[in-house]
């Protein structure tokens, strides 16, 4: 029984199989049939989609450089502009590999020359590498510890990368000449960014390249004919050292900036201003870049552009500097600093500056500086020592001192004459003027002036520091003398900065206010009261005499007139910011006060005491304010060697104003570090700013 069970089980089974296997192929086919109508639901029903997404384009925005504002003086006479000259340029494709950017390196030689002498060999290797089959045959040679950490992981491709560059090295024999050049293209286009335009050639650009690569255009991708631009200087170096640099593109812009440079849309190529009036007013002279939209397709090729911007043109800086007086004052500068080196008296000079202003608005007229290398006695052009060297200036700050007196009421304009008895402070020479002791008994304010008289104004210091004093024994003052003096100076603008609107601009030195002991250094505070003592800029000296002028008013010097567009035709645009002069402090003083120091600088040119120090202007009509300086001062026999032996000079100064009735111009002169005044250099310098600014202005008597 048992047995006709099983047989009849396995009976039924058979007879099962057909059926499974029948059921199998029925799912097989649904399956297949449910893929069939799928696939063709979407050929048919979204295959226009698919292709769409396969051929779709993503727009971006490319941005091109435009030309930089130019720099122009107060008639509109270039001072700095523009050449523009042919360029080649790439505009980098996304993600485009650098075996692309190889094989286009390669053919670009075929028709343009580039220089080479700045490749270095890892540039030489990165555009070997660059070719797929000397990647792979060096990384094939690479070790298994190269590539694969000590956990079987894969190691960085960076990494891996700069094994197969230190490998290559070993035996790396260089290029030939038609590779380095490949080499040199490939270099600039592989350091540009995705959709940033770069310069593959912007210098001596020949016809013949531009003819043949505007002819293979269409087989080189992302390159195009274009024009650069480069700075133009006229006038050639003058006033390079005010007007400053711009980068070059290779420079691009400078690590002490770069992160504040991109936050505002800079590229790191980029040429920016890196000094003085370049950098200070960048913002502007920079202007904005163009804009084109550009399609790439989904091979990341560029397949249109559409111009959205032109970009504008940087605005042009209309600057307070007349360039016909500013090259007669550099010529006179140079003229008479010539003369100087001629008589002998330059071996310890640093060089010679001078500076003209409109005291009544504080623009810049004129500024002018020459530095001497005095171990190559070689000058160059230094117009910005006038804000960023200091320089004790001796007598020529007297007028600050006679007004300090003033101010303080220890002497007053009807009531001013002083004992003129020499100092006799104990372990020190007497502190005398630079005439005969006892030539004069006493004297008045304005004659102090006229005839340079150092004991005058320390006098004046004492009685401002309610000093006892007992001579060859003692002198003491009050604590705060020093605090006080400068107070008086720095109201003038003496000792503190101007406000010039350049970078770099210097504060000047204050000398201590206490001896070697610890005691107060009284003996140093009368050589303050003369100017033998603190350190001021020219570009001071040349505020303070302009507050003498005008009555009071402390004018902010400034050399930018005003801001101007340039219109699409190249003409003056419309004026986008001007210069409003800018009073910074008004020193609280009646008109009678002024009047004397004025009065005492008019002395100082037309006065009759034998001991007047600039009669020789007597003649220049109409006439003018001054007053000289002279200070002892020292230089280093090494100007190299902080420790070599001191010697001792004179450092010449000058300041005035004119037309002494109705001041038009104020000047500062300094010739620092000579071996003697005896040339009167800044008298003379002064005669030939004065008289070239009378005749460029038409001023007569």
């Amino acid at each position: 029984m048992k047995i006709i069970k099983r047989k009849n089980k396995q009976n039924r089974e058979k007879s099962l199989i057909p059926f499974r296997l029948n059921f199998l192929l029925f799912v097989v086919f649904a399956l297949f049939a449910a893929l069939i109508m799928q696939l063709g639901r979407l050929q048919v029903m979204e295959g226009a989609n698919f292709q769409a997404m396969v051929n779709s384009t993503d727009k971006k925005i490319v941005t091109g450089n435009v030309p930089r504002g130019m720099i122009l003086d107060s008639k509109g006479r270039v001072l700095v502009g523009n050449t523009a000259k042919p360029a080649i340029t790439y505009t980098k494709n996304m993600n485009v590999l650098a075996d692309k950017m190889y094989a286009e390196a390669n053919k670009l030689t075929q028709y343009l020359t580039v220089p080479t002498d700045k490749l270095t060999e890892r540039d030489q290797i990165d555009y070997y590498l660059s070719n797929p089959k000397n990647l792979k045959k060096w990384n094939a040679k690479l070790p298994k510890s190269a590539k694969v950490a000590s956990d079987g992981s894969e190691l960085p491709e960076k990494k891996v990368y700069q094994s197969t560059i230190e490998l290559v090295k070993k035996s790396f024999k260089g290029l030939n000449e038609q590779q380095k050049q490949a080499a040199a293209i490939f270099k600039i286009m592989s350091g540009a960014y995705q959709l940033s335009t770069v310069y593959i050639k912007n210098t001596d650009v020949t016809d013949k390249e531009i003819a043949e690569i505007s002819e293979h255009l269409t087989s080189l991708p992302g390159i195009n004919v274009s024009t650069d631009w480069e700075r133009a200087y006229p006038n050639g170096d003058s006033m390079r050292s005010i007007i400053g640099h711009v980068s070059t593109e290779e420079q691009g812009l400078p690590e002490d900036g770069v992160n504040s440079l991109l936050a505002q849309g800079y590229s790191r190529n980029d040429r920016v201003g890196t000094s003085y009036l370049e950098k200070q007013y960048e913002s502007v002279l920079h202007g904005s870049k163009s804009q084109s939209q550009v399609e790439v397709g989904a091979n990341n090729q560029i397949l249109s552009s559409n111009v959205l911007f032109k970009g504008q043109k940087g605005s042009n800086l209309n600057l307070t500097i007349d360039q016909a007086y500013q090259t007669q004052v550099e010529a006179a500068l140079k003229k008479i600093y010539d003369q100087a080196k001629a008589a002998g008296a330059t071996q310890y000079s640093d060089g010679a500056y001078a500076v003209a202003m409109n005291p009544k608005t504080g623009a810049i007229l004129a500024m002018a500086g020459e530095s001497n290398d005095r171990k190559s006695v070689e000058i160059a052009d230094d117009a910005l020592g006038v804000i960023n060297h200091t320089f004790v200036m001796g007598s020529a700050i007297k007028g600050a001192t006679v007004m300090g007196g003033l101010m303080d009421g220890v002497i007053t304009p009807t009531n001013n004459t002083l004992p003129d008895t020499p100092i006799y402070l104990r372990g020190t020479p007497v502190k005398k003027s630079v005439y005969p002791v006892g030539t004069f008994g006493s004297l008045n304010a304005e004659s102090a002036l006229e005839v340079s008289s150092n004991i005058y104004m320390m006098q004046l210091a004492m009685l401002e520091g309610h000093a006892k004093y007992v001579p060859n024994s003692s002198l003491t003052m009050d604590s705060d003398i020093f605090t006080k003096m400068r107070g008086y100076f720095s109201q003038f603008g003496l000792g503190q900065k101007t406000g010039i609107d350049l970078p770099g601009e210097a504060t000047g030195i204050e000398g201590p206010t206490v001896n070697e002991y610890g005691e107060p250094a009284n003996g140093s505070l009368l050589d303050l009261s003369y100017g033998n003592y603190d350190a001021y800029t020219l570009i001071q000296l040349a505020q303070y005499i302009s507050t003498i002028a005008n009555g009071g008013q402390r004018m902010k010097p400034y050399l930018v007139d005003s801001i101007q567009q340039t219109g699409n035709d190249g003409s003056a645009g419309q004026v986008g910011t001007k210069t409003t002069p800018t009073v910074l402090s008004t020193v609280d003083a009646p008109e009678s006060y002024f009047n004397v120091v004025k009065k005492g600088m008019y002395n100082v040119v037309n006065g009759t005491n034998a001991w007047g120090t600039a009669h020789t202007l007597k003649d220049i009509k109409p006439t003018l304010g001054a007053k000289t300086g002279t200070a002892q001062s020292f230089a280093r026999e090494d100007p190299n060697d902080s420790t070599s032996k001191q010697v001792e000079t004179v450092t010449s100064s000058l300041v005035g104003f004119a037309p002494y009735d109705n001041p038009q111009v104020a000047i500062a002169i300094v010739f620092p570090n000579l071996n003697s005044d005896k040339g009167h250099y800044n008298t003379l310098l002064a005669r030939e700013m004065i008289t070239s600014f009378y005749k460029l202005n038409n001023i007569t008597e």
